[in-house]
């Protein structure tokens, strides 16, 4: 498959391959009229969707999270969780646009938003009826990796180390590799959407490192695709914080987890450049987080890896340091004790997402800050089961 480098004239695939990868100034004016606009489009598309969903009843009647007291809950009055149905029309929409504006993504934009369609479809159908399990919609995301592995040839087909790279040539090696990395991503920003604004926050500032990697690299596939995904997000984040008048829902997690997941993989094994170490980083959050929170249950407490749990990072910030600051009595306490969570999670995300971002060609850099996070985590999860929160962490509560 020939990718998409810069900017054609004629909007055909032999454009692409005419105009070549040096022309920094036409890079630049495209990324301002073109790519802008798919983030804008995407943006307004969701954000008017998303208060469709919010304001029709028969949109999300059957849809509605009222269950106020499961371990991981902590939201006080039934709301809509359908927000990845706004979410994957503004994409499709606007990948329709840009079709239209630059017919050579045709083959490579359908080819992505079919294998997304597997993965959100799982999550929908739980978000309306709450009948697909956790299996289940691991292994729709499954299949949509696969699917990605044939059509877009998003494959891992090396592991990059300080002064060589190690190539995956086996067919039985990088296939269920590839499935498990991508259906793993998806599957964990669905475990990190746990407060209003975090997920979504963490996804938008990783698609923006994307887009800026891929502008490095003239890969305009991954620019245009990773700016409407963020555009989208960004859409459902003004109706979705802080106050929560929707919720992401399972649809909204594994679609922009699948396409978190398969952009990544795209940028980084078709431009050697950029090191794998760079995905790994970028990632690191939402897959650390999974890791550790399998090893936590099946180790430590005996229990299924797949049986929810309110000891996550983000649930222990909740309960044990904003709670001190906030108070617990009301609604509107656990409203705002909830909005108050999510930042100290962007904040730590962006621990890795800015890193990954400027050193994104440097193994060995990569590879250090990847061994401080996961330190940092372990570090901070520690101190706060312990009760030991970091005293700047701790806001003082105001008193009345």
């Amino acid at each position: 498959m020939a990718v998409p480098c810069a900017v054609p004239e004629d909007g055909t695939i032999a454009g692409w391959q005419r105009t070549g990868r040096g022309l920094r100034r036409d890079k630049l004016l495209y990324i301002d009229q073109k790519n802008m606009f798919s983030f804008l489009v995407s943006f307004v598309a969701s954000a008017l969707l998303t208060l469709l969903v919010i304001k029709d009843a028969r949109l999300h009647g059957p849809a509605l999270d009222a269950n106020f007291h499961g371990v991981q809950k902590v939201h006080a009055h039934s709301v809509a969780r359908i927000g990845g149905l706004p979410i994957f029309l503004a994409v499709a929409l606007s990948a329709c646009i840009s079709i239209w504006r630059v017919p050579a993504m045709t083959s490579w934009m359908m080819s992505l938003l079919c294998c997304s369609i597997i993965a959100f479809t799982g999550g929908i159908i739980e978000d309306y009826t709450g009948r697909v399990s956790a299996l289940r919609r691991l292994l729709l995301t499954m299949v949509a990796a696969l699917l990605g592995y044939y059509l877009l040839d998003a494959r891992i087909d090396r592991i990059d180390w300080v002064f060589s790279a190690w190539p995956l040539p086996y067919l039985w090696l990088t296939l269920p590799l590839t499935i498990l990395a991508v259906a793993g991503i998806a599957n964990a920003v669905n475990i990190i959407d746990g407060f209003n604004g975090l997920a979504s926050v963490v996804t938008i500032c990783m698609l923006l490192s994307l887009a800026y990697v891929a502008l490095q690299v003239n890969d305009m596939f991954v620019l245009v695709a990773a700016l409407m995904v963020a555009g989208a997000t960004a859409g459902f984040l003004i109706w979705n914080y802080p106050v929560g008048l929707i919720f992401l829902g399972d649809g909204g997690a594994y679609f922009i987890g699948f396409m978190l997941g398969e952009l990544t993989l795209l940028l980084v094994m078709r431009n050697p450049q950029v090191s794998t170490w760079y995905a790994a980083l970028l990632l690191i959050y939402p897959a650390f987080e999974t890791l550790f929170s399998a090893y936590r249950r099946m180790f430590i407490r005996g229990k299924s890896p797949t049986m929810p749990d309110g000891i996550h990072l983000h649930s222990l910030i909740f309960r044990r340091v904003v709670q001190w600051a906030v108070g617990r009595k009301d609604a509107r306490a656990l409203m705002r004790r909830n909005s108050l969570t999510s930042p100290y999670l962007w904040m730590f995300s962006l621990m890795a997402v800015i890193p990954a971002t400027v050193f994104w060609r440097h193994s060995w850099v990569l590879m250090c800050f990847c061994f401080l996070f996961v330190t940092s985590y372990v570090w901070l999860y520690v101190r706060i089961v312990r009760f030991k929160a970091p005293r700047w962490m701790i806001r003082h509560k105001k008193h009345s």
